[in-house]
Order: C-alpha cells, then sequence, then structure tokens
C-alpha cells in the first residue's frame, strides 16, 4: 500500500503551488489543472486541498488574491533569497518529516517495480548506492 502517500502529497502541494505562481499568476482551478498537467494525470488535488492551503499561504503572505481572483507570490516570497528552499516555502522540517518523504518515494518505486518494472530497472545501480549509502547510517 502506498504508506505514506497523503503525507507526500499534503507536503507537496505548497511548494507545487509556489512553483507554479511564480511562473504567472493563476486562479485555484488553474493551478489544479496545472499540477494534474505537471504529474501527467498521476495526481489531481482537490478543492478540498487546493482552497484550503491557497487561503493559509494567504494568511502566511506567501500569495495574495487578486481582484480577478488570481493568486500571485507577494513581494516577500519574490524575494525569498533561498527560493525554493526556504524552511517555510517547502521541504521537510525535521527527520521525522525527511523520513516520511523517503518513505513516500520508496512506495512510489515499489508500486513502479510492481506495475512495469522495465521503467525502474536502468535506475538499479542508482538504488543501489543510495540504499548502501542509507544502510551505512545504521551501522
Amino acid at each position: 500500500m502506498f504508506r505514506g502517500f497523503g503525507h507526500f502529497r499534503k507536503r507537496g502541494l505548497r511548494p507545487l503551488i509556489l512553483t507554479i505562481l511564480r511562473r504567472a499568476p493563476k486562479n485555484g482551478m488553474e493551478i489544479m489543472d496545472e499540477i494534474e498537467n505537471m504529474t501527467q494525470g498521476w495526481w489531481r488535488p482537490s478543492p478540498g486541498s487546493v482552497y484550503p492551503m491557497l487561503d493559509e499561504m494567504v494568511k502566511d503572505d506567501l500569495v495574495k488574491k487578486g481582484e480577478d481572483g488570481k493568486y500571485e507570490l507577494t513581494a516577500k516570497t519574490r524575494n525569498e533569497d533561498e527560493w525554493p528552499f526556504g524552511s517555510h516555502f517547502a521541504g521537510p522540517r525535521s527527520v521525522d518529516d525527511m523520513l516520511g518523504e523517503i518513505s513516500g518515494y520508496v512506495s512510489y518505486f515499489e508500486d513502479l517495480s510492481k506495475t512495469d518494472k522495465s521503467k525502474i530497472e536502468s535506475y538499479s545501480d542508482k538504488i543501489r548506492t543510495l540504499t548502501d549509502r542509507l544502510s551505512a547510517l545504521i551501522k
């Protein structure tokens, strides 16, 4: 089962929205369309995820909503030196969060391996290297 997938989607929505709005202002529906296109149909977030996230981002002064209903980055967000890796924008904030994200990716690779092993076979050396590096951390 896709353990950790919900966590991945929740954590991944905010940076995706910021990335999309960095290109051009968009309304909520356009953001959902763009995410669906970016993920090649793999994921289309629901309005119940996107609009509350946008409201939260407005409250955090990361985005603003225009008169036309389109959201855009605030000056504060556009000028963020560490974009897109600033601590309040994207990515995990703790080791537990990082392990949760890694788990989400591993779940994806497991599913990919089960459904079409050919899509992952060419990456076996990279996967083995990562496995060895992670294993060395707990020895």
